[in-house]
């Protein structure tokens, strides 16, 4: 199997091919943590990963696309282009979301696996989290709460990943062990990884976006911030 991988849902902006024999997986990825211009940048990834892995368009088998939760600009971005190159090769899309990429990052870097939160930083106070099993399936639907309810609700098995973890374990009073800092962002391997073994979908991927955007419009067609 050959996959494209696409990450532009956070600040992270990032693209991957993983070729896997039936034997071994090998992964070519390239990074940034640009902020904002993803828009700008990412084809020039997606080209460079082609031509790095020596792969062709034509020989991938899926198009793989992290749909968040993120930023709705970056998973307009990501979610555009991972269609386009569906509808072009008629390849299939398949999600990823950047929770599960983590919870899957942190458990194979946790020295026991454990039960995992993962948490992520959603501004006004708010974090994006969603549990799930030792062995990464997810546990209930992503969602938005707050530290303070997550840290009252923190049961002694937990482990925590993500941006927001070292604040809930703050907020909890658990000892730094249970928090695993290998994996505060998704990681485009993992996205590609669970890319590979994701179930065709059979509708397109849609963005996990939790809440309603920052931005609304305001009088005259002009947009205001919340």
């Amino acid at each position: 199997m050959k996959l494209l991988a696409i990450d532009t849902a956070l600040s992270t902006c990032a693209a991957a091919v993983l070729t896997d024999d039936g034997g071994t997986s090998d992964i070519v990825s390239q990074c940034e943590d640009l902020g904002r211009g993803h828009a700008e940048r990412i084809m020039g990834m997606v080209a460079s990963v082609m031509t790095d892995s020596s792969t062709t368009f034509n020989s991938l088998d899926r198009i793989v696309v992290n749909v968040g939760p993120g930023s709705f600009t970056g998973l307009r971005v990501g979610l555009s282009i991972a269609r386009g190159f569906g509808l072009v090769l008629e390849k299939p899309v398949v999600s990823v979301t950047t929770l599960a990429a983590i919870a899957h990052e942190a458990l194979d870097a946790a020295p026991v696996r454990k039960p995992i939160l993962v948490v992520l930083d959603a501004r006004r106070d708010e974090v994006y989290c969603q549990n799930f099993d030792e062995t990464g399936a997810p546990i209930g639907d992503a969602r938005v709460s707050t530290v303070k309810d997550l840290a009252h609700s923190l049961d002694g098995e937990t482990i925590l990943a993500g941006s927001a973890a070292q604040a809930v374990a703050n907020a909890a009073g658990i000892d730094k062990s249970r928090v695993c800092n290998d994996a505060a962002a998704a990681s485009i391997d993992y996205i590609a990884k669970l890319g590979k073994g994701a179930s065709r979908q059979d509708k397109a991927p849609m963005p996990l976006y939790l809440r309603a955007p920052d931005a609304v419009p305001g009088e005259k067609g002009k947009v205001r911030r919340q």
